[in-house]
């Protein structure tokens, strides 16, 4: 080791965690900072994941316990490019990380997309997650709805919809999600997706739990479902597929139960235009099949139309731009190569790097997240002896400058607390089922309970 570092992360989403802990146990000369623009850390975690998915969640004790051990400094409640700037990042850092993610719906480009009605699956999810920056109230008044998009967010956000409200008070769902939930008068959620029932990108534990919804009705249309339609035999087929293929055909042996509420399942189905004059009064598809390759679809030249009032699109995330960052606008993605931030002309830019979904895009799961830092981290430690040495490294100096700004910084104690205060809502509440946690959704209040 030549130096010793300092580094800046900014987001502190599991993908900055990751970073953060690796760079340590790679580079154990350094002091890591941990920038966030929300009050409290874990990212997409918190306000990316369902409430009703606490296996999903337990990956917060893993990152928990990386923040606790005191090598990472987090400080959350500072905005990149408003309160802290690059200028002040090369002032006081060696070197930064960007781990921001992406939180933007990717956009879908067809007729009435921006009717009154039609709504990003994405400012969908940080509604009903608490996200402090949406507002706290959100249009449930449809009793059909479309979902477009064969992800898991997709599922997500349907099951969501087609779920009572009484079934998700084990959760940590916020107070004004569930009032928002039990006053919907939904009926029925229609999931559609571009290609078939064997390309679907979900995963197991997400298609399984939607067969096991309180009042429920699965429904599947044989249309959907041409003969031989999974070959457990073709190429790239694992056994996630196996087991899906599985389940689908179980579900398709079941009789309606008749619940107060279904969820459809639609394959073949890509949107053309969605319906309506001033609001969603329907949605237009055009029925998709098969090429050759297995994999892509073509048109049919038949076409479709189904009675809805709400359309969510879950088509996919993308990445948003950071101040004199360099950014690639068709990808969504911060300019780099394995993780090094580079300029329009491919040189890189020192100092910046970039790693998670900013880096690669929206796409794959915690697992991909882990690599992806190791990458990035591997190429940052390759260059330490070529990172110019900050003018001011005192450790406090930064935060010193923040204060002088006015910005109300939390910190990992703060969160401490924030934490214990949600649990003790929780415990709080016994006018329904035992609650793990109530989420402070305010970004006041949690600044407020953090710097208590």
């Amino acid at each position: 080791m030549s130096k010793h570092l300092r580094v800046a992360i900014i987001g502190a989403g599991p993908a900055g965690i990751y970073a953060g802990n690796i760079l340590a146990s790679k580079y154990p000369d350094v002091n890591i900072d941990l920038f966030d623009s929300l009050p409290a850390p874990y990212g997409l975690i918190r306000y990316g994941v369902a409430p009703d998915h606490p296996r999903i969640k337990g990956i917060v004790n893993s990152l928990h316990e990386m923040l606790d051990s005191g090598v990472i400094r987090f400080f959350g409640n500072v905005e990149f490019g408003k309160d802290l700037k690059l200028e002040d990042i090369r002032k006081h850092y060696h070197a930064v990380i960007f781990a921001t993610g992406a939180i933007k719906d990717a956009t879908l480009n067809i007729p009435g997309v921006d009717l009154e009605g039609s709504y990003g699956a994405a400012d969908f999810v940080s509604w009903y997650d608490g996200h402090p920056d949406f507002p706290r109230t959100w249009p449930l008044n449809a009793k059909q709805v479309a979902v477009l998009g064969n992800g898991n967010v997709a599922l997500d956000v349907a099951r969501v919809l087609a779920k009572h409200a009484d079934d998700m008070l084990s959760t940590d769902i916020p107070a004004n999600v569930y009032e928002g939930l039990k006053a919907s008068p939904v009926t029925d959620v229609h999931v559609f997706g571009r290609r078939g029932p064997a390309q679907i990108k979900f995963t197991p534990i997400e298609l399984r739990e939607l067969g096991e919804l309180e009042d429920v009705d699965l429904v599947l249309y044989d249309e959907d479902f041409p003969e031989g339609w999974f070959d457990e035999d073709a190429e790239g087929v694992t056994n996630q597929h196996k087991v899906m293929a599985r389940i689908i055909e179980g579900w398709r042996e079941e009789e309606p139960k008749g619940a107060s509420r279904r969820l459809h399942l639609h394959f073949f189905s890509s949107p053309v235009e969605i319906l309506g004059t001033d609001k969603v009064e329907g949605i237009k598809f055009e029925r998709t099949e098969l090429n050759p390759d297995g994999s892509s679809v073509h048109g049919t030249g038949q076409f479709v139309e189904f009675p809805v009032q709400a359309i969510y699109r879950a088509i996919g995330y993308f990445g948003s731009e950071l101040p004199e960052v360099p950014f690639d606008d068709k990808y969504g993605v911060i300019r780099n190569q394995g993780g090094r931030v580079v300029d329009e002309d491919g040189s890189q830019v020192e100092g910046l790097y970039a790693t998670g979904w900013i880096k690669r895009g929206p796409v794959g799961l915690i697992g991909h997240t882990k690599s992806d830092a190791t990458e990035t981290i591997e190429n940052l430690v390759a260059d330490v002896d070529q990172l110019v040495d900050p003018a001011v490294a005192d450790t406090d100096a930064v935060l010193a400058e923040l204060k002088a700004r006015g910005v109300d910084y939390t910190t990992w104690a703060g969160w401490l607390k924030l934490n214990d205060h949600e649990i003790a809502l929780g415990a709080a509440d016994t006018s329904h089922v035992e609650r793990e946690r109530v989420k402070v959704v305010d970004r006041e209040e949690q600044v407020r309970v953090s710097n208590a």
